[in-house]
């Protein structure tokens, strides 16, 4: 399996920026689709945006749409989530797996430790 290290978390303004990193451990990372999950306290882990093994093909949640992009560079073994006009209710634990071009978590093997984000207001 591929090992999977999320990065650039942190506390953030509503209507800031974060850019969030899932480094690779492994060269065959760049066969998978990545996706990118979060889950708030007491909540059910929901589905954020995935992108094509190639960087071809993305799809976002509703919340996304508009202000978060995923993008990758194979060459670096490495998949982003650009987070843009961030909102409190962006406030989770992000996670990136790697697995099929799917919107459901049961459809990712591998998966990293999380990256805390916090948004206030």
């Amino acid at each position: 399996q591929v090992q999977l290290v999320e990065s650039g978390g942190g506390l953030v303004q509503a209507g800031g920026s974060l850019r969030l990193s899932c480094d690779a451990s492994r060269r065959t990372f760049i066969r998978y689709d990545t996706g990118w999950f979060r889950q708030a306290p007491g909540k059910e882990r929901e589905f954020v945006a995935v992108i094509s093994w190639n960087g071809g093909s993305t799809l976002y949640a509703d919340s996304a749409k508009g202000r978060f992009t995923i993008s990758r560079d194979n060459a670096k073994n490495t998949v982003y989530l650009q987070m843009n006009n961030v909102k409190p209710e962006d406030t989770a634990v992000y996670y990136c797996a790697t697995g099929a071009f799917s919107t459901s978590w049961r459809s990712f093997g591998s998966w990293g430790q999380g990256t805390q984000v916090t948004v206030s207001s």
